[in-house]
């Protein structure tokens, strides 16, 4: 799973096939699809190539196209923001996933949000970059919002993927008024190839009515959003919003007027902030998950050599042969994955042992 250029596909409960791909090498982090994505194509594009091959250094990263857009299934019935949270669902089912960072960008931080509730044993830490819990029109009900919705949706109809710079400006001035021609060019091309005008108003319509604003306080794992305070997109006020309804969760600003972050200054602040955040959170509960692997004879060895005590004390205070003590911190140490006692000492100590409790 660690080439660009391999494509995968997984079948919904309802029979929708959808694309996925895997690039990189370490430790899995998966990536909700979100609007306007091509999974072949992405690798190509000024807009998207530089999130991808970051992304993809010290991670093997999961990313998928959405129902209806990119190279999953295009002529779809469902629509709808519960049949995102189910793709996103049968992506890491499909792959076998247990637990993993998750990252969210623009509307697909709402699907984050849910498959986090959903299923909090399985996600460590979540990353939302221009996310919002609240819909244009939950967040705003007039009749002029509505009408704003309505006129994009219409441009949409007519516009969607041409070259005229009538259409393009529109969607390019609201996703990255700081991209250059070749920026706009590819963002428009994107539009053409990763989703039918029909398929593009379908999803601006549920994007409208999206609402997790209740499952949002119910977030359990370390939480970083992080958004440009110039997004036109999606207002900086919704993502601060949104981080204060987040139990705990840190809230990062970027100097950008981006929706999509190009290869601009802020891009490296987002990343450095992104692996800060994943290395300064021990996932505690990822801790205990490996302690219940143990046998009671290993815990109770991990215990003594969280206390300090050598391998001779250990096996008299144990009652076993010193190689058997041995034979044991062998199975300890590739169950934890760590490969020094250090390591070892360091893993036990902060999840609660070497007290004296056997």
């Amino acid at each position: 799973m660690n080439s660009e250029a391999e494509i995968n596909f997984a079948t919904s409960k309802d029979g929708v096939r959808i694309a996925y791909s895997a690039s990189g090498n370490g430790p899995v982090m998966v990536k909700a699809a979100n609007w306007l994505s091509h999974i072949e194509y992405d690798w190509q594009s000024p807009v998207w190539k530089h999130w991808l091959t970051d992304l993809s250094k010290n991670n093997t990263l999961i990313r998928y196209d959405e129902r209806g857009c990119g190279l999953s299934d295009r002529e779809v019935t469902d629509l709808s923001f519960e049949s995102w949270v189910d793709d996103l669902e049968t992506v890491v089912d499909s792959i076998g996933l247990d637990r993993f960072p998750l990252l969210g960008v623009s509307q697909g931080g709402a699907v984050a949000i849910a498959y986090a509730v959903r299923h909090p044993e399985r996600v460590s830490h979540l990353i939302l970059y221009g996310a919002y819990g609240r819909g244009r029109l939950i967040r705003d009900n007039s009749a002029l919002a509505h009408d704003e919705a309505a006129t994009m949706s219409k441009l949409i109809q007519l516009g969607w993927g041409r070259e005229h710079d009538a259409f393009r400006q529109v969607f390019s001035c609201q996703f990255m008024p700081g991209g250059n021609l070749e920026q706009l060019q590819a963002f428009n091309e994107l539009q053409r190839i990763s989703c039918s005008p029909e398929n593009a108003v379908r999803f601006l319509d549920e994007f409208n009515q999206i609402d997790v604003m209740d499952m949002a306080s119910k977030v359990k794992c370390p939480t970083l959003v992080m958004h440009a305070r110039g997004d036109l997109r999606v207002s900086f006020d919704e993502g601060r919003i949104l981080a204060a309804q987040i139990p705990g969760a840190r809230f990062v600003p970027l100097e950008s007027d981006n929706h999509v972050l190009l290869d601009e200054p802020m891009w490296g602040v987002f990343m450095t902030k992104l692996s800060d955040f994943l290395e300064s959170h021990t996932d505690k509960a990822d801790q205990k998950n490996e302690l219940l692997d143990l046998t009671p004879r290993e815990y109770q060895v991990l215990d003594k050599i969280a206390a300090g005590l050598d391998n001779s004390t250990i096996s008299e205070e144990l009652g076993m042969q010193e190689k058997t003590v041995r034979n044991h911190i062998t199975h300890i140490f590739d169950k934890l994955a760590v490969s020094t006692r250090a390591q070892a000492i360091v893993f036990a100590r902060e999840s609660g042992l070497g007290k004296g409790l056997n």
